[in-house]
């Protein structure tokens, strides 16, 4: 097994490699989105690693769920994965799994991951899903990353089949107006939190997760052939939602930590980065911050 003190470093050195081009420029000059996927792909290739080296079972399956499923990973967000189980096989029976099972936690931990991990059926994946619709518009992202991939197919088969669309969009709509409320109705408003606030980077997501749940489209292209928008509207939507996302992931490299949220502390240094400069007087007396 690779040392994991030197895979660490490695894996974050490349990481700082491919996020240094999002600390300064114009949002125009940065791309933001080939970052985040260059981030998952280099998270993908370092999970696989570890999974070989645990030595799980062939019919196991470790599939991506939520932002990192998507193959959206922000530099410092945390990596959900689901452990993906054949029917009938569990930890608790199987003491070689769970010893296998912690073993890959561990390892994912002390190379860098911040891992969020969850250990399921696809039964108990649809189980969750019909209690929870955080745990389903988790598991409408996934993506495998390596394994069984007939038991991922069979699991994608039957959880696609089990979402009801119109139940779905309830669900989701009261979500939303809840997560409304709750940052509309607190003194941290002036420092807006750019993925949860109204008009942030959920409620775009939110609209893709319910037309993908009703059968209309999994990106804003095929909601506009599907004709929920024309093309100058999501022209519009994607230029937005790139700054929202720039800003989201400098926020996360200025702070060195998940930060969503545009704190005063913050302010400066993220307006900065944009080219915002401070206005002074002829007197020298600043006249307005850069932010």
């Amino acid at each position: 097994m690779s040392n994991p003190i030197s895979r660490r470093d490695a894996f974050r050195a490349r990481k700082a490699d491919i996020t240094q081009n999002l600390s300064l420029g114009s949002a125009k000059a940065v791309r933001v989105r080939p970052v985040l996927r260059a981030l998952s792909r280099l998270t993908d290739t370092l999970l696989r690693e570890l999974w070989d080296e645990t030595a799980f079972p062939a019919a196991m399956a470790l599939v991506g769920v939520g932002g990192y499923g998507r193959a959206e990973l922000f530099p410092h967000s945390d990596v959900d994965v689901l452990l993906l189980l054949p029917e009938g096989v569990s930890p608790e029976s199987d003491e070689g799994l769970r010893h296998k099972v912690e073993a890959f936690i561990g390892a994912c931990w002390d190379n860098g991951l911040e891992i969020g991990s969850s250990l399921r059926s696809p039964t108990q994946c649809l189980s969750a899903a019909a209690e929870d619709v955080t745990v389903q518009t988790a598991l409408l992202e996934a993506r495998l990353i390596t394994g069984a991939a007939g038991l991922y197919r069979e699991f994608r088969r039957q959880f696609d089949a089990s979402i009801d669309p119109r139940a779905f969009f309830v669900a989701k709509t009261l979500e939303m107006r809840q997560r409304h409320t709750k940052f509309e109705n607190t003194p941290y408003s002036l420092e807006p939190n750019c993925k949860e606030s109204p008009g942030g980077l959920r409620d775009l997501q939110v609209i893709v997760w319910v037309a993908r749940a009703a059968g209309l489209g999994k990106t804003w292209e095929e909601l506009a052939r599907n004709g929920l928008a024309t093309a100058f509207e999501i022209a519009q939507i994607k230029r937005n939602e790139a700054l929202l996302s720039l800003i989201r992931a400098r926020l996360h490299v200025l702070a060195r930590r998940r930060e969503d949220r545009l704190v005063f502390d913050l302010q400066t240094a993220a307006a900065e980065s944009f080219g915002y400069a401070h206005k002074f007087a002829e007197s020298g007396r600043p006249l307005m911050r850069a932010s």
